[in-house]
Parts: C-alpha cells; structure tokens; sequence
C-alpha cells in the first residue's frame, strides 16, 4: 500500500505553494560520502544552471567519514540529505523523522569483494572467515545478509569474524580480511589499480544475493512536508536534479569532468571518477517512470530484508509514513 507521509498536511502544502519561484531561493544538500561521480547529478545541475533555471541557489556540502547526514539534517544544517535507506530508517526509528522524496540510484552497488586464495567460492563458504565491513549505517545490509545465511557475526568456526573496515581496501591488500565491502564503482576498483587482478577475486553483488536494499536516495526532514514555501523548493530541487542526473547519464565523461572541477582537495583522479561514473550510470534510473521515482516494491524489498530473519534487526517494524511520491510528482509536473 502507497504511504504517505502526513497525507493531509501534504496535500494542502502542495495546494498552497505557488508555481513560481523566487530568484535565489537558498537550499542545502548534505552529501553521504567526499565529492565524487557517486554525486555528479548534483554537481551538474549546479555547474549547468539548472538549480538556478529553476530559482534556487543550492549550497553543496560533501560529506566525509566523521559527517553523519542525519544528524546534519537533525541539527538544522541541511535541507535535503543524501543517504542509504537502511541507514535512513535506523535513523528514522530513533526519532529522526526522515522521508524519502526521491529515489535516484535504482539498483545496489555494494559487494562483499574476497581473494581467491582465501577458498572463498560461494556465500556459504564465508564461515570462519573475516570479513571487512563498514559501519556507520552501511553495515545494515550486511548484517541481514549473514543472518540470512544463518552465519553469526561473533567470530568462530561457525560464523563470521567481523573488521569494522576503514574507507579503504588495505584489509583485503594485506590480509587482514578475506574479503571486504565495496561498491562497484569505487573501492573494487582501488583493489584492481592496487594489482589484484580480476581472477584473483570472487565478488558477491548484493543484487545477485537477494539482500539488496535501496541506497542513494533524497531524504528531507517530516516537517518540511507541512510547509507550502519548503515543498516548492523541495520540488524545484528535485526537478533540476533529476534533470542533472539525466545529463550525468548521458554524458558520463563530462560528468565527471565537472565533479573533478568541484573537489577542492584535488584527492580525486580523472581515471577514477570516469570510470566511477560509468559505473553510476548502471544504477540510476532504470524505471519507467523517470529518474529519482521511488518504485515501491523496491521500498517493500528493502524493508523486508532490514526486518527478516534477525535477533536483533536494523528497525524493529515497518516504518509508517517514511517516502512520499507527492514531491516527485509535483517536480515532473513542474517540468513539464
């Protein structure tokens, strides 16, 4: 069933904001991870115009390893985060009340990345092994997937040794761990420029596992859906969004030309992040409805894995109220 977030205070938001926008309106958008192709669409929009085409005036902050989105969003820093949906609805069930409005990254990119050497052939060979895996909210889909498999994750023969991993792949170079968490555009490939060959890996794709859940997506605090000025920014920002994900998709080169021009810590690689961004354009979109629109049978999968098969689950129910497609809506309508 289609949820809602505050259905009545919503519909009269949207009823009451005006179809114009004032020049310059000023919005913040907290990003999950440093400034990469992972957050090109963003960066698009604003290099191309597109944010201030539409009124408004987006400030861009990246995030890092010691930045939580929620909790920048929570203390007034952010109008609009991007953040993995387990993650946001741990998070939501705390007490932050964080509604997904758009949904641009439609498939998973995460994997469990293993040496070859290590035996490791298939899932049920991860017993007695270590495995690297981030936290912070990211280690939520993992935690499901060994419980799935019926592994626990205290160590022994017959479970899993877990690495809380850093942001980097030296516990796979160095054998600390067997295998560690990457994503398909990012971290496998800081393994292969390392000089591990492909062949010298086994990957494990979320996806192909059946424990995938829903990652980059658009959330916005619950109140900001009761408020009329809020909900035509939110809009606006979404339409030159998803309008800055579409050029990014097809034009990944330049794309990811314009994050490189964006990263003020010059950390980052031409190499890299077109070859991230070839990867990104495999997960976003990929609907018949347009970028950024929530399917929610990929909702219902996502909280079906946070929920199943878990002494101690990521959400202890399923959330209420916690996406709405209202803002998308209003941002195509917009754009037509």
């Amino acid at each position: 069933m289609r949820k809602l977030i505050g259905v009545a205070a919503l519909a009269a938001a949207l009823a009451s904001a005006g179809s114009g926008a004032d020049a310059a309106d000023k919005l913040t958008l907290q990003l999950k991870w440093v400034t990469q192709s992972q957050f090109a669409g963003y960066y698009v929009a604003k290099d191309k115009g597109l944010y201030e085409d539409v009124g408004l005036d987006v400030e861009i902050l990246p995030g890092g390893p010691d930045i939580n989105p929620s909790q920048v969003i929570a203390g007034g820093g952010a109008d609009v985060v991007v953040d993995w949906m387990p993650s946001a609805l741990a998070t939501r069930e705390k007490g932050v009340p964080l509604v997904n409005i758009a949904q641009p990254f439609q498939k998973s990119g995460m994997m469990l990345t293993c040496r070859a050497d290590s035996g490791i052939k298939e899932p049920a060979d991860f017993k007695g092994h270590t495995l690297g895996v981030w936290f912070g909210g990211n280690e939520y889909p993992f935690l499901s997937w060994m419980s799935k498999l019926g592994l626990p994750t205290t160590g022994g023969a017959d479970g899993v040794t877990v690495l809380k991993q850093g942001f980097n792949v030296d516990p796979l170079l160095q054998k600390q761990a067997d295998c560690i968490s990457t994503m398909t555009y990012n971290e496998y490939w800081q393994v292969i420029d390392a000089g591990l060959a492909p062949d010298q890996l086994v990957v494990f794709k979320y996806e192909d596992q059946g424990v995938a859940t829903l990652e980059d997506g658009l959330y916005t605090l619950e109140k900001n859906l009761a408020d009329p000025e809020m909900v035509d920014k939110l809009a606006r920002f979404i339409q030159a969004s998803m309008e800055g994900w579409d050029w990014a998709v097809e034009h990944p080169d330049e794309a990811a030309e314009i994050v490189l021009e964006n990263d003020a810590t010059g950390a980052q690689t031409e190499l890299h992040q077109k070859r991230m961004m070839g990867e990104i354009a495999k997960l976003v979109g990929d609907n018949d409805k347009g970028t950024g629109w929530l399917d929610p049978a990929d909702y219902d999968r996502t909280v079906n894995v946070l929920l199943s098969g878990q002494s101690d689950p990521v959400i202890s129910k399923a959330p209420e109220n916690a996406w709405t497609h209202a803002i998308w809506d209003k941002a195509m309508a917009n754009a037509q």
